[in-house]
């Protein structure tokens, strides 16, 4: 590996990477997304999706028999599973007002969009919503009832890895990992507030499925959200956790990049989110995920919580992490070449470009930190041309700015891919 990273590191200069290519249709991707679910033919990833499942249920209900509508909000993890003492030991500051306002401001664009894409936003998620499998369905109420774990996480580690994660996190080896990943997440709160979208189920003539619960509650309620649309804080949820996890285990990095994708997704599945509200909240997560992972105080926290995890895994797996991170291509979904499909196209959900006139791509200072753990021999410089070299094309939906645009166009699933041929 690091032989061919060296001979990426002498071309980066001079051979340019293809820029990424968006065009999927909706069958194509829903075929993608079923191989991750209980519909998937491997009896490997049917039983990890169990697995997570369960996990997820038994922790709800805690003592009780079977756990109740009433339980949810309340539903988080605790006990052993999360270190608070830890993290409120460090004193640490996450600054959440400043950071919050940082994202208001990243997705100012979406107030200038034309009603043509606003559009063509409804109808994307009226056709995902409506045409999803009974598997993406279950899949997609198990993350959504499951924001405040991690066990959604598990998905992306393949079959051996994820069991063990199961386990270590039910045990409490993985308590300052917990306690860092869930205070790391910048609430969309006011974001939603600020922008004041209506969520599509409620948009007058919207022809969106209500998805009766058959997965965790059991109780067939219809699953819906309150609040703004714009933009998804379950997406800002999931892919912060996916995006930090990828830092911790680099060994899965681009799987877990792509769950926090697909976690996205499934906000689109239950007809509650729009493409732009997904689309800006992976925008916002790896602001802020670069941003903290630039400040040297949390660095500290973040590389004990990485020790741990990586410690307690490695005994769990009763092998070493890259033996255990490895699994057959027919049980390993989130591996598939298939996914950068799926990843791409989430990165725009087929919504109109403007034309506009081609501009250099401008690296935020410090954004290369997010391409460190995949890419350790490749230097600063190096991890931006290629952010550079695999960013999408301009003009898509919430572009507009330089900053704006970055993140927007920002491809980590081609850039590590490029980097690791």
């Amino acid at each position: 590996m690091h032989f061919r990273l060296t001979l990426l590191a002498a071309s980066l200069l001079t051979v340019p990477l293809a820029q990424a290519k968006t065009a999927a249709d909706l069958p194509q991707i829903a075929a993608i997304v079923n191989t991750t679910t209980s519909a998937s033919s491997s009896p490997a990833v049917v039983a990890l999706d169990s697995a997570v499942q369960t996990a997820l249920i038994n922790s709800i209900r805690g003592e009780s028999n079977a756990p109740a509508r009433s339980e949810l909000k309340a539903a988080k993890q605790g006990g052993r599973q999360v270190d608070k003492a830890w993290l409120e030991a460090s004193g640490y500051n996450f600054d959440k007002k400043a950071n919050q306002q940082a994202g208001i401001e990243l997705l100012s664009a979406f107030n200038k969009l034309p009603q043509a894409t606003l559009a063509q936003n409804l109808a994307t998620v009226e056709d995902i919503n409506l045409n999803a499998s009974e598997g993406a369905r279950r899949q997609a109420l198990v993350d959504a009832e499951g924001q405040n774990y991690l066990y959604f996480l598990a998905d992306a580690l393949g079959p051996k890895l994820g069991e063990a994660f199961i386990r270590a996190y039910d045990k409490g080896e993985l308590g300052k990992a917990a306690a860092l990943l869930k205070a790391s997440e910048v609430s969309t709160g006011e974001a939603k507030k600020h922008f004041d979208y209506q969520r599509p189920f409620l948009i007058p003539g919207n022809t969106i499925h209500r998805v009766p619960d058959s997965a965790v509650i059991k109780d067939n309620h219809p699953y819906t959200a309150d609040g703004g649309s714009f933009p998804s804080g379950h997406t800002n949820t999931g892919y912060t956790d996916a995006l930090l996890m990828a830092q911790m285990l680099p060994e899965r990095f681009v799987p877990l990049i792509d769950r926090g994708a697909r976690y996205g997704y499934s906000r689109l599945v239950l007809g509650v989110h729009y493409p732009l509200d997904v689309m800006g909240s992976r925008m916002v997560a790896e602001r802020n995920v670069a941003h903290y992972l630039n400040d040297p105080r949390y660095r500290e926290l973040f590389d004990a919580a990485k020790q741990q995890l990586r410690s307690a895994l490695e005994k769990e797996c009763g092998m070493s992490l890259g033996d255990c991170a490895r699994s057959p291509a027919k049980d390993d979904p989130y591996s598939a070449p298939a996914m950068q499909t799926f990843y791409r196209f989430t990165l725009t959900y087929n919504l109109p470009a403007a034309k506009v006139k081609a501009s250099p791509l401008v690296v935020p200072e410090g954004a290369e930190v997010l391409l460190e753990a995949p890419l350790p021999d490749l230097s600063a410089a190096q991890r931006r041309q290629l952010m550079v070299r695999t960013a999408l094309a301009d003009g898509y939906p919430l572009s507009g700015n330089a900053a704006q645009s970055f993140w927007q166009r920002l491809n980590l699933h081609d850039a590590v891919k490029a980097a690791q041929r």
